[in-house]
């Protein structure tokens, strides 16, 4: 009678362990199912953020190459200004020698009056 006891008692405590077994296999089983449909969620948004990257850059590639050229096309007039730059100073300091040596013939520094105050009439 005793082993007839404890062998249904282990059954039952079979049958009772497979229940929980199968409860934790199926649950198991929904959160597979879960990660995978996530898993799948991510990858296609990792697609469209990939095509949406590669727009962009390559918009990018785009605006520098013209960029590149407008700065390409403008350059020559930069360059251009630096030397008129250049000639405007060289003819301002020629200039400012002649002055001073015209200056100098009209007014040399042993004939000027250093004494007579300089008088301004307003109108």
């Amino acid at each position: 009678m005793i082993i007839s006891i404890s062998v249904a008692a282990s059954a039952i405590a079979f049958i009772v362990l497979v229940y929980y077994l199968v409860r934790v296999l199926v649950k198991g089983m929904s959160t597979l199912s879960e990660t995978n449909r996530t898993l799948s969620e991510v990858r296609n948004a990792i697609h469209g953020l990939t095509q949406e990257s590669t727009k962009l850059i390559q918009k990018a590639n785009v605006i520098t190459s013209d960029v590149k050229g407008k700065i390409r096309s403008v350059e020559p007039i930069f360059n251009s200004a630096g030397d008129v730059g250049e000639a405007i100073h060289s003819v301002t300091k020629t200039v400012k020698q002649a002055s001073e040596a015209i200056g100098d013939v009209i007014h040399p520094a042993a004939e000027q009056d250093t004494k007579k105050p300089v008088k301004i009439k307003f109108k």
